[in-house]
């Protein structure tokens, strides 16, 4: 190794995550799970949801997933264990998307048609409630009538039921209602407004008779009606328990949201929550499972973040330019809003404190907030490693142009490749061990070692010695999108479980939830009513 290979790993070094520090990031989060259940009154929140889907619900439901960057709107069909003798679906065991001769998407025993997706603009994340709230009801009066245009007025129910997937925090008390809490994303609406009513409102100021064809909508759109409201994580993890029952052998253990945001759900006792955080209507006894939002990159981890020592001073950077700062750290390490700018900061840090080139010949833009994102990185710098071929692509981005004070050297972007490596191997190890210490918190993996048995495990287990892998349904731009890093992801779980456990079963196996947000607001409607 080159003197300065060594110096840079040196300077690079905070960034690096070793097995052991993993393994304790592991223990310590479950410790700190298992204390938010308990305790925290925004972290590992209780949902109204008590069973699973058994793969048997059927029917028809408009659907919304509404997350940090894009609204998409659709009917999603669930076809039940059995199919119509007029519906065919395409057989897919690995759960994606395909497509019928008619257009219509299927994801195992789901149809999903009609939809459409709509970046959220930026405008909409800074204004008031009702003006992001009534977009969305426009949005859903453009998918509504297109489902019913060219059908006769008498297929035209008069209610239709509708299911919500939010990619925010929320409580809830019943399965159709939830008050936000504060948003994060870039979002700045605080105001704890009623989710399912403003939803509601802003699709009523759409529903007004259409002109033309008279048979059509002569007195108005359909009325929706609030079937089932669901956290992202949540819909993901019902969505692909609906596709893929349990058996002895496999179950799907968390849901998983990965994308501009991270968040996670997974199944609880009621006995593993704090008595204040169950509803006092609730009948249920303390061994009833129930489905969590765990909402695990709030505050709350930060405790545990720094006992294992991974938050460097270019996090906290980071975090001192966010909208709010100590909000959600954890996040900030991990998730797609956040990952370019973690990049840039240790970039343009490298460039001039350790390379020590004058801040005057950087180019002007690698030196302004969020100008690298995670989508550029995974478009330019994560599909190649060759520093020569980096430089090539940079030379012709706008904004990154070769100068006469700057060239884009073999050098320098050998230090770009290495950090972005690095950023992004840290949010998948990250990502593996939460993963780990949600499992050991549920009780589906227990660790004993040198100390005993893992103490800090809390919730239900109905695993036999017969089970094979417990899955973690996946869904959101970052892991599905992003060049192997659902790869490191599955390496590291590997690893750890085998360090941890030294046992080969049960494996942790990462699946895919295509459109788990609208499919599992469906499934959640279906449970409802």
């Amino acid at each position: 190794m080159s003197h300065q290979t060594a110096a840079i790993d040196d300077w690079l070094e905070p960034l690096q995550i070793s097995p052991v520090r993993l393994c304790s990031l592991v223990r310590q989060l479950s410790a700190t799970y298992s204390d938010l259940a308990l305790h925290s009154t925004d972290q590992f929140l209780a949902t109204p949801i008590t069973r699973i889907p058994t793969g048997h619900e059927t029917g028809e439901y408009l659907t919304i997933d509404l997350g940090g960057t894009n609204l998409r709107i659709a009917f999603v069909t669930l076809l039940g264990s059995s199919l119509d003798t007029q519906v065919r679906r395409p057989e897919d065991p690995t759960n994606k998307l395909s497509h019928d001769h008619k257009g219509h998407l299927f994801a195992g025993n789901v149809r999903k048609s009609h939809g459409k997706s709509w970046p959220i603009e930026e405008h909409l994340k800074v204004e008031k409630a009702e003006d992001l709230f009534g977009w969305v009801g426009e949005c859903l009066a453009e998918v509504v009538e297109a489902r019913f245009f060219h059908v006769t007025a008498e297929q035209i129910p008069n209610v239709i039921p509708l299911g919500i997937t939010f990619s925010f925090p929320m409580m809830q008390s019943t399965i159709t209602e939830a008050t936000l809490m504060p948003m994060g994303k870039g979002f700045a609406i605080t105001s704890n407004p009623d989710l399912g009513g403003m939803v509601l409102r802003g699709y009523e100021r759409y529903r007004k008779p259409c002109s033309g064809d008279g048979k059509h909508f002569s007195e108005g759109l359909p009325a929706l009606k609030i079937a089932a409201i669901s956290n992202d994580a949540v819909a993901t993890f019902l969505s692909l328990s609906y596709s893929t029952r349990a058996t002895l052998q496999s179950k799907t253990a968390i849901g998983l949201i990965l994308g501009t945001g991270c968040n996670a759900a997974v199944c609880l006792k009621l006995e593993a929550l704090g008595t204040s955080k169950r509803p006092s209507d609730w009948t249920t006894t303390d061994h009833a499972m129930l489905v969590i939002n765990t909402e695990w990159t709030l505050r709350g981890t930060t405790p545990a973040l720094c006992e294992v020592g991974l938050i460097t001073r270019w996090d906290k950077a980071l975090d001192e330019e966010s909208h709010n700062p100590g909000f959600q750290p954890f996040e900030y390490m991990t998730a797609g809003s956040y990952l370019g700018e973690v990049v840039r900061l240790v970039l343009v840090d490298t460039y001039l404190n350790f390379m020590h080139i004058d801040r005057t010949r950087l180019p002007s833009t690698l030196l302004q907030r969020q100008a690298l994102t995670t989508p550029f990185l995974a478009q330019t710098v994560a599909t190649t490693s060759e520093p020569g071929i980096l430089a090539e692509r940079l030379r012709d981005t706008r904004g990154f142009e070769e100068s006469e004070h700057w060239t884009w050297t073999v050098e320098v972007c050998a230090v770009f490749l290495k950090i972005e490596s690095l950023v992004l191997r840290r949010s998948a190890a990250m990502i593996a061990a939460a993963i780990l210490a949600l499992l050991f918190t549920s009780g589906d993996i227990v660790v004993e070692d040198a100390q005993g048995p893992n103490t800090t495990t809390r919730g239900f287990s109905d695993l036999s010695e017969s089970v094979e892998e417990l899955v973690v349904a996946y869904c959101g731009g970052l892991i599905c999108l992003y060049p192997g890093y659902r790869a490191r992801i599955q390496a590291f779980l590997d690893t750890i479980l085998q360090d941890l456990t030294q046992r080969p079963k049960p494996r942790v196996v990462l699946r895919e939830a295509s459109e788990g947000g609208m499919i599992g607001a469906g499934v959640l409607s279906a449970l409802a009513l």
